[in-house]
């Protein structure tokens, strides 16, 4: 098994090389399975697993029916962000008031929304949801007026159960507790696991979200330096561990960096937290919007102990307005449905019936499908719009999925001060310092590109690459 690994990496790295120098050049086809087969004398399967290697590093794309292609983030010209010192002495300038500036603008349709991580409506099956509402009520005896249990509908347990492949079999519905969205997950997730004035460990930059959280329940984010494509510094984790209560990651596709953690340093991760016995909260809700040829597995498929907190929601790929999110808790299931009964006493029974009957019967993986080619498509157009439009020195994140973009621009540019010159003209983008509780990544924006791509995109894409380089 181990020479079959060995043999297919070397395979693709061979490809990869030849991608690298340019003597397979952007476009170019590469031979078919059985053609390779031939080339390197080897198995059809050690073939097919270097192309899916090669594929999920984005280096090229299968095209239906037609083979596979070096793809056009392969003949990248940027470089990443450059992983940052935490400056836990700076302080000041606390970024709330930032954050409201930015979520104002949610309702308004003549601003062009890059900041906001959110899928455009023309990314959402609407006329199926719809339809999905509509026949929900008509099957329910209650007309969806009925509370639902504490932990949630059972029919919608056991079809995320069911539909959860990436786990092989390791979540049942049992396992599950249906939450208001992933927030509210993330939410009673810390509060199951920390008191207050605990230290919980947080990716920098950092979801704003989760470090908000963090700060109502009236704890202390450690933030933790992550690398561009790789995420997590374990190193830097392992020294803070003794003091840390929880960790709160976003490993596959991180927001607002976009990096996908590697499986290995995953199993080291959960290793760590099983011998500190410290939780980890995982918020894996872009996990199903990958680019390469499967779905990454999350910390929680490595867990034995019960000490990492899954969670996934559709609200950033289905339905954001429903609220339906989950959390498979592992040992603290008992407290978190205690913490929901005070709260929120249950969910929306007719929402429930929708999300289960598209997981159900197979249309969630047809939207997803659909959704990650154009998410794909987007990213491509947003990179090169970035090499045509913005300073030759910027520096762009490599997602492998989801659909944020981490931005870093020249040291003396302050994307808060660009914020209000874009704002002014109609474009708002999520300026960095809202992703640290420190005054840091002021020379750095996070973009969104799940939106339907159009000549005023791509006009305000060339605007706001004029704003920045006139600030220069």
């Amino acid at each position: 098994m181990k020479n079959n690994q060995t043999l297919y990496l070397k395979i693709a790295k061979i490809i990869e090389d030849q991608i690298h120098n340019e003597t397979l050049a952007l476009g170019d086809k590469l031979p078919s399975v059985r053609s390779a087969q031939k080339l390197y004398n080897v198995s059809l399967n050690t073939i097919k697993q270097s192309y899916l290697e090669l594929e999920s590093r984005s280096l090229i794309e299968s095209r239906p029916k037609m083979g596979y292609y070096v793809s056009k983030s392969a003949q990248r010209t940027t470089a990443l962000p450059t992983i940052a010192s935490i400056n836990n002495h700076e302080t000041k300038n606390t970024p709330e008031e930032l954050i409201d500036k930015v979520f104002s603008t949610i309702d308004k349709s003549d601003i062009t929304q890059f900041a906001l991580g959110l899928p455009g409506k023309n990314f959402l099956p609407i006329a199926k949801l719809n339809k999905g509402i509509i026949n929900a009520v008509r099957n329910r005896a209650d007309a969806g007026t009925a509370y639902e249990p504490v932990q949630g509908s059972e029919n919608l347990r056991r079809a995320i159960a069911k539909w959860a492949l990436v786990m092989e079999g390791k979540i049942t519905e049992d396992d599950l507790v249906i939450t208001s969205g992933a927030m509210h997950a993330v939410y009673n997730a810390l509060m199951a696991v920390t008191s207050p004035g605990d230290s919980v460990a947080v990716e920098s930059p950092a979801y704003f979200g989760i470090l908000q959280a963090i700060k109502a329940l009236g704890l202390k984010a450690v933030e933790i330096p992550t690398h561009p494509l790789y995420g997590l510094d374990l190193d830097a984790l392992k020294k803070v561990l003794p003091e840390i209560k929880a960790c709160c990651f976003i490993t596959n596709f991180n927001n607002p960096m976009g990096f996908q953690m590697p499986d290995e340093n995953k199993r080291e991760l959960v290793k760590l937290i099983t011998q500190y016995n410290v939780p980890l909260i995982e918020d894996d809700l872009y996990g199903n919007l990958y680019f390469g040829s499967e779905r990454p597995k999350p910390c929680k498929f490595y867990d034995e102990a019960g000490l990492v907190l899954w969670i996934g929601s559709v609200s950033k790929t289905l339905a954001p307005g429903y609220r339906v999110g989950w959390i498979a808790p592992g040992k603290f299931k008992d407290k978190i449905i205690r913490q929901k009964l005070v709260q929120t006493v249950c969910n929306s029974s007719l929402f429930s019936d929708v999300i289960a009957d598209f997981l159900e019967y197979g249309r969630y993986d047809h939207h997803l499908r659909t959704f990650r080619n154009k998410l794909y498509t987007n990213y491509l157009q947003i990179n090169r719009a970035m090499e045509n439009y913005f300073p030759d020195n910027t520096k762009i994140a490599q997602p492998k999925g989801g659909f944020m973009l981490w931005l870093e621009l020249d040291e003396r540019i302050s994307t808060t001060e660009l914020h209000n010159t874009a704002l002014s003209q109609k474009i708002n983008f999520a300026p960095g310092r809202i992703f640290s509780q420190y005054n840091q990544y002021n020379n750095c924006m996070r973009l969104t590109y799940a939106m339907e791509w159009n000549d005023r995109v791509e006009s305000d894409l060339e605007k706001l690459g004029r704003i920045i380089k006139n600030s220069i």
